[in-house]
């Protein structure tokens, strides 16, 4: 090992620092090569009228087109070089207009090169100059386009609301000027902000829109341009099927117009969507589903012409070989290592040939990174280390050459890696300090936190455990700055948040967790612990934001605040760690508790599965004993003690991973021979500060009830009857006598949307299909024409008055169920609930017997109105059917998420 530390010693010239993830790198590059933004705004900016720029030198022109030349080729420094003595030049002849123009492009270089603020200011001072001249089609024009360039320079650095406000600016001027395409790329960005702002309904009308207009527009490149950067968007917002038909519209056009550039990057797209569909696929668990996607995928980026662009090709090849990390396993070893030698040589060989460049640099980043991956999953390296090191000091060296800080912290960010991977724990702390320093000097937040992740596994792998829990520290709060506008703009974050995000925080807490067992100093301990429990409600917020792919969601009140609501409740946090499970428990007005049982994730992971499958089955009541009784002696079995002492009555729960697949209630506890449910009244959270509980308002409720009670076929998918449907609701409207009813051909989302508009109710009650999934286009809600998705719903719910959403006591989901196989699947009950704008939602974890349905239903409802609250009516409820009717099955599915009060 000591020979190998010398030979990858990298010279004193430079090179020393930086951390990687190979998934966040492969995809973060893959954005930099694909994104709509940057398409769309290098035609914008760089294509300078001709007509503006012929009064001046001949000088100065030739500047322009080299720093258009440059910029394509991604030699920003160049570019920006060239485009200042243009800008200079331009002033000096007093030519305002194209001194603007100058401008609006080196914002948008300074942008590339992470300097926002340099960035801002020229494209501010274009805007002065172009506001003082006087009014011209060819002035607005250029308004407009500087406008443009300005809405992605905020939205870059977050400022999605002001984004979108500056693009509707621009979009007013070229609809007065009557340019309808750079109207549509315009509007594609637009929706790409609504979506960022959870304004999904207007983000895909606006979408809508732009493929009606797309349709009328002369086929062109800038068609095939237009058609490119919506199906990039559609892909961004997780609308898989629309990205794809869009993009094959796409290529249509670009094998039409015999565009070898167009079709080379439409191939692309396709594989690039193709691959995030089917990331999706095996996160929710679907290994068949995922490996077709995976294959289809592949079949596209070998279908990228040789005569596209270099980059483009490079980067289908590229993508190929990051494919085959995907599709391996040790069935497929050998065959793996001989698909990704000869790929490996071959896209080595074509990167030496491109000019240095971005482009280039980020080649050299992701094929060492992909390289690194393949190399963990064989015992026979496909390049040595020592040739994945010489290819990131190439990388390096360039980035340094071109004066590009964020290449460059990749570069050595991904150098450090390798160090890291190869126990050289020293130098690639160095590197990662390095890589770490270059990305806080451009405030590059979204690579930062990276940075200090990589440092703080370092730190902890040299045993300074301090200095380990303050990196992670560091990037915790990093993330934190970010919210949700990382998981909004970076495609890669939202299809590999398992691998690139949550570890952050599991990591963290597992550090936290571990320095309170250590340290016994109580106040430090206890401030551990409530760190830890705040970590665990910032991943059960980015999980949700993930979710969602928007930040969508932020805290409302402080944890201690909401535990100060009932006296009689404890919350009760569960970390689901690789070699042990923890406990945290909160109990009103005493000191945090934790506890600790050792075993592997593995073992709890399974248990949990086999519950799940037992609960579905109404004759495995022995089997869900047997099994429940497990998880019980993990999370209940320690606090018992302290929950009896301490009188409670209300177990409140914040759970982790699959464990909220399953409902609390149905834990055993053997020695007392009794379920959960029947010693606690249960409730659940995703995360105590999503929700501020209140008591039930002492007004008279008022009810919606709609179901679908018939059989139906809607979108491939058959829907068994629901015969008690029409009996459930009639029940309903018994115990709650001011009603209103939407059954069957009635249940449509415009009368839903009609009724909620009119009358601010108390509480929804849907009686009807529906799926809980991780996925959100898999999340839905059965109208009689339609399936209702998470997202549509949810605007649906606050098209209203907001005031009036916020009178949502009470959203019950009946008949509902979690997907089969999803092992996050609850993450779509949550985000219901948390998006729906009501204090508390009821649902179902499977579907039931709707007879039995309507009884529980019923008995709910009736204590509900008799002064129960929503968790003690729920309880009471489930132990009226329990006492009828054992098998877990029929009363178990049933949980109340949000509110208890």
């Amino acid at each position: 090992m000591k020979e190998f530390a010398v030979l990858l010693r990298i010279p004193q010239s430079g090179f020393r620092f930086l951390n990687f993830f190979l998934l966040l790198l492969i995809t973060a590059i893959l954005c930099i090569f694909s994104s709509p933004a940057f398409a769309i705004f290098s035609d914008i900016s760089l294509n300078i009228p001709q007509a503006q720029i012929q009064n001046s030198s001949a000088s100065y022109e030739s500047l322009v087109e080299q720093g258009k030349a440059f910029y394509e080729a991604g030699l920003f420094t160049e570019a920006l070089q060239v485009l200042s003595q243009a800008s200079v030049g331009f002033y000096n002849t007093g030519d305002k207009l194209n001194q603007a123009i100058a401008l609006s492009n080196l914002a948008l270089i300074h942008q590339q090169l992470g300097e926002h603020r340099q960035a801002e200011l020229a494209i501010t001072q274009s805007l002065d100059l172009l506001n003082n001249l006087n009014s011209s089609k060819d002035r607005d024009a250029i308004i407009a386009q500087a406008l443009d360039i300005q809405g992605k320079l905020q939205l870059a650095i977050g400022q999605t609301e002001i984004a979108l406000s500056t693009w509707q600016k621009a979009a007013d001027i070229y609809e007065q000027i009557g340019d309808r395409a750079t109207l549509t790329r315009n509007r594609i960005n637009s929706a790409q902000a609504m979506q960022a702002l959870g304004l999904y309904r207007q983000a895909q009308k606006t979408l809508t829109d732009v493929q009606q207009t797309l349709t009328t527009l002369p086929d062109s490149s800038l068609k095939v341009a237009g058609l490119h950067s919506l199906g990039n968007v559609l892909r961004v917002i997780g609308d898989f099927n629309g990205s794809r038909t869009v993009l094959e519209q796409s290529l249509t056009l670009a094998i039409a117009i015999q565009s070898p550039t167009a079709i080379g990057d439409t191939f692309l797209n396709l594989g690039n969507t193709a691959f995030a569909q089917g990331k999706t696929q095996h996160q929710v668990g679907n290994t068949d589903l995922a490996q077709k996607e995976f294959e289809a995928a592949l079949k596209f980026y070998q279908q990228a012409p040789i005569n596209s662009a270099a980059t483009t090709h490079i980067q289908a090849q590229l993508n190929q070989l990051s494919l085959l990390l995907e599709f391996f396993s040790q069935k497929q070893a050998e065959n793996t290592f001989k698909q990704a030698l000869p790929l490996s040589d071959q896209i080595l060989t074509e990167i030496n040939k491109l000019v240095p460049s971005r482009n280039s640099v980020y080649a050299r980043i992701q094929l060492a990174s992909i390289l690194m991956g393949l190399t963990q999953k064989t015992s026979t390296p496909i390049f040595s280390n020592l040739n994945i090191a010489q290819l990131l000091s190439t990388a390096i060296q360039q980035a340094q050459n071109l004066k590009d800080q964020q290449a460059q912290s990749y570069a050595l960010g991904t150098l450090g890696r390798l160090y890291e991977k190869n126990n050289q724990l020293a130098d690639a702390l160095e590197l990662t300090q390095k890589a770490l320093f270059i990305a806080q000097s451009i405030d590059a937040s979204d690579i930062l936190y990276q940075w200090q992740w990589q440092q703080g596994r370092l730190l902890k792998q040299q045993g300074d455990i301090n200095a380990a829990l303050k990196a992670y520290n560091t990037a915790y709060k990093t993330l934190e700055s970010l919210r949700g506008d990382l998981v909004a703009t970076n495609l890669d974050v939202q299809f590999s948040f398992r691998e690139s995000v949550e570890p952050i925080y599991r990591e963290l807490v597992e550090l936290q967790l571990r320095t309170e067992n250590i340290q016994g100093n109580l106040q430090t301990n206890q401030y551990n612990l409530k760190q830890a429990r705040k970590v665990v409600e910032s991943l059960q917020l980015a999980e949700l934001n993930n979710f969602f792919r928007s930040p969508c969601l932020e805290p409302i009140v402080e944890i201690d605040k909401v535990v100060e609501q009932d006296k009689k409740a404890a919350v009760i946090y569960s970390v689901i760690l690789p070699d042990r499970f923890d406990v945290i428990l909160t109990l009103p007005n005493q000191q945090l508790q934790h506890y600790t049982t050792n075993i592997p994730q593995e073992k709890v992971e399974s248990t949990v599965t086999s519950l799940r499958k037992s609960l579905t089955d109404v004759a495995g009541t022995y089997e869900v004993k047997q099994q429940s009784q497990k998880v019980y002696d993990w999370l209940i079995r320690p606090a018992e003690a302290e929950l009896l002492k301490s009188g409670i009555t209300t177990l409140v729960f914040v759970l982790d991973g699959e464990l909220r697949n399953i409902p609390m209630g149905v834990l055993y506890d053997r020695q007392q021979d009794k379920y959960l449910i029947e010693k606690y009244v249960i409730a659940l959270t995703p995360g105590l500060q999503l929700f501020n509980p209140q008591p039930l308002q002492k007004l008279q409720l008022n009810i919606l009830t709609a179901g679908v009670g018939e059989e139906r076929s809607i979108e491939g998918q058959k829907f068994s009857a629901l015969k008690n449907v029409a009996q459930e609701l009639k029940e309903i409207q018994t115990e709650i006598p001011r009603s209103e009813e939407l059954l069957n051909q009635q249940f449509l989302d415009s009368n839903l949307q009609k009724e909620l508009l009119a009358t601010p109710f108390s509480i929804i009650h849907l009686a009807t299909h529906g799926e809980f999934s991780s996925d959100p286009e898999r999340t839905f809600l059965l109208t009689w024409d339609k399936l209702l998705k998470v997202k549509q719903f949810d605007s649906l719910l606050r098209i209203g008055d907001r005031s009036k959403s916020g009178n949502i006591e009470l959203l019950v989901l009946s008949a509902c169920k979690t997907a089969v196989g999803d092992r996050r699947a609850a993450l779509g009950l949550a985000g219901i609930a948390v998006r729906a704008g009501a204090r508390s939602t009821l649902a179902s974890l499977w579907s039931v017997d709707d007879q039995w349905a309507a009884k529980l239903m019923s008995e709910f409802y009736r204590n509900l109105n008799t002064g129960s609250s929503k968790a003690q009516a729920l309880q009471r409820a489930q132990l009226t059917v329990f006492a009828k009717e054992k098998s877990p099955y029929f009363w178990a599915p049933y949980v109340l998420v949000g509110n208890w009060l």
